[in-house]
């Protein structure tokens, strides 16, 4: 973890004319375009053999150098957390995450993170950007449970990542939407960024919204609140539950996008104090197909729904079947 990193990227038929900067911050989620820009001041990218400039258009087959330098990581240190690991070999780990658990270091969550168990559990880690996200290539909220992919090696890290940015990692959610949809399935295509007055919370009346495409389907009607399944075409920040937001369908306990505030137009008080109950946003990764990075076999895995989802439904359940009832 104490040595610089070098990858190496090829411009792809879909990416030429993008700025060096843009390019490489979508090949790599963790790298942000000012991290980019400085790493280009430092001479640290290059343009096959030549150096390189932060505005300069790529071209079709070219290739983009880039080093990255050593991991900080004085500041994030081990710890023996409890990590829900379901699949591992010499390149990866497949993780149920539990409800609750931040993922990366941040401000205000310097420990107890998924980071940190990782890197008790794999001591040989790397990290990316000269921040300590080891083998971190996509997030989930805190409050969001289910299955995550950990890379354990620079190579696998690129080949997840690859993946992730060429749309074919497939990714399935579970959710407790409120209300009852019209349809039994469909799709929401609304771009997604960040809202133009609160910088925390995304929005799809964002000035420079990036595409975003949701397919949901229906899996069970409780009236009131409806169970889906949903795949993401394009994993923007919060898309699943900004884009049920957007339909009036916020997700059941989400704070930041309205399934708080829904749950007061609920009249039966057995249910209202239910969902109350749920003390975070009803949403679970479920499914993850992808191809392993070094072998390419096809992997495939599945969590069920966690123990708080389960006892809502079964709530719901009840009480629908009770307004049944002649």
């Amino acid at each position: 973890m104490n040595q610089s990193q070098h990858r190496e990227y090829s411009v792809g038929s879909d990416e030429k004319g993008l700025r060096l900067d843009l390019f490489l911050s979508r090949r790599d989620p963790f790298l942000s375009r000012s991290q980019v820009q400085k790493l280009i001041e430092k001479g640290a990218v290059r343009v096959g053999d030549h150096p390189a400039k932060a505005g300069q258009r790529l071209r079709e087959g070219e290739t983009v150098h880039c080093e990255i330098p050593p991991v900080a990581d004085y500041h994030v240190l081990p710890e023996d957390i409890p990590l829900p690991v379901i699949y591992e070999d010499e390149s990866i780990l497949v993780v149920d995450k539990p409800t609750g658990m931040v993922v990366h270091p941040a401000a205000g969550h310097h420990q107890g993170t998924m980071v940190n168990a990782i890197l008790f559990h794999c001591r040989d880690l790397s990290g990316i950007g000269g921040v300590l996200r080891p083998g971190i290539v996509h997030r989930l909220d805190k409050d969001t449970s289910g299955l995550m992919i950990v890379a354990k090696s620079d190579r696998a890290h690129q080949g997840l990542t690859d993946q992730f940015r060429k749309r074919q990692i497939q990714k399935t959610y579970q959710a407790l939407a409120y209300g009852n949809m019209k349809a039994d399935q469909g799709f929401i295509d609304l771009p997604v960024g960040r809202h133009p007055v609160d910088r925390k919370r995304m929005s799809t009346s964002s000035r420079r919204g990036k595409e975003a495409i949701t397919h949901w389907r229906v899996c069970e009607r409780y009236g009131e609140v409806t169970l889906l399944h949903l795949n993401i075409e394009t994993g923007r920040t919060h898309q699943i539950r900004v884009h049920l937001n957007a339909i009036g369908h916020p997700v059941v306990g989400d704070s930041v996008y309205g399934g708080t505030k829904r749950v007061h137009t609920i009249v039966d008080p057995v249910l209202r104090s239910a969902l109350k109950g749920l003390k975070r946003q009803a949403l679970h990764a479920a499914h993850l197909c992808f191809n392993h990075p070094i072998t390419g076999n096809l992997m495939t895995f599945s969590s069920s729904l966690p123990e708080d989802m389960v006892s809502v439904c079964e709530v719901l359940r009840c009480s629908a079947s009770l307004r049944e009832v002649p």
